[in-house]
């Protein structure tokens, strides 16, 4: 049974859901969580009632790549250089100002969902990156989202059991994988992409930077 969700799908009757958001949205959305949800704690209601107890981090590195080293540079390569900025090239750690929601003991046995995990931006407290992984026996949820989102553009990466499929919208991204398991059965995962909030993210960043260093120009100033 497919069930009503923007990118879910399973085989048993789900949770209820929190209102989804109108079938006409310009993005994507997980449940009721799209790129204008704020942080909340209602929020955050909703999804423990689905989910389970979340697990909060704040300040995060964020890494976009997936499937394999290279292949956002290979397919993607607006969201490779993105990437690169929001990383070290030297390899240092470099943790932005985020906060993470991370599920991963699912209470709720009938989810399809294996792990969840929602970062967002401490500046607008609006999601710029959602990371869904299924549960090995979970149904494909291919149809749920072509029911959703219309048809979409394949990627072929690495045989039978490796694709991406991916849906664009209003510079937003969407990819379903099916990865192989170390025994070659394909795990499902989705992740979308809010590329204006992770540009807007890095912007933010740049800005208090630059206010910090004038700050402290200003107050080496005034003491010598």
């Amino acid at each position: 049974m497919l069930i009503s969700l923007s990118v879910s799908c399973g085989d048993k009757q789900e949770t209820e859901p929190p209102r989804p958001a109108p079938e006409h949205s310009d993005s994507f959305t997980f449940f009721d969580i799209g790129k204008n949800t704020i942080i909340s704690g209602k929020v955050r209601e909703g999804l423990n009632k689905i989910l389970g107890d979340d697990a909060i981090e704040p300040r995060n590195i964020i890494d976009l790549e997936i499937n394999y080293e290279g292949f956002l540079k290979e397919y993607f390569a607006d969201l490779d250089k993105l990437n690169k900025k929001l990383n070290s090239p030297l390899g240092e750690r470099v943790e932005h100002n985020t906060v993470k929601l991370m599920y991963r003991y699912m209470q709720n046995k009938n989810v399809s969902f294996d792990y969840v995990e929602l970062v967002y931006s401490e500046y607008t407290r609006r999601p710029v990156l959602i990371k869904i992984h299924f549960k090995k026996d979970a149904l494909n949820p291919l149809e749920t989202l072509k029911q959703k989102y219309g048809a979409p553009e394949s990627i072929n990466w690495g045989g039978e059991t490796s694709k991406s499929l991916y849906w664009k919208k209003s510079n937003d991204l969407l990819i379903l994988s099916f990865v192989p398991d170390r025994f070659g059965k394909p795990k499902c995962q989705i992740i979308i992409y809010f590329k204006n909030a992770l540009e807007k993210l890095l912007k933010d960043e740049q800005k208090e930077k630059e206010k910090t260093r004038q700050e402290r120009t200003k107050s080496g100033k005034t003491a010598f």
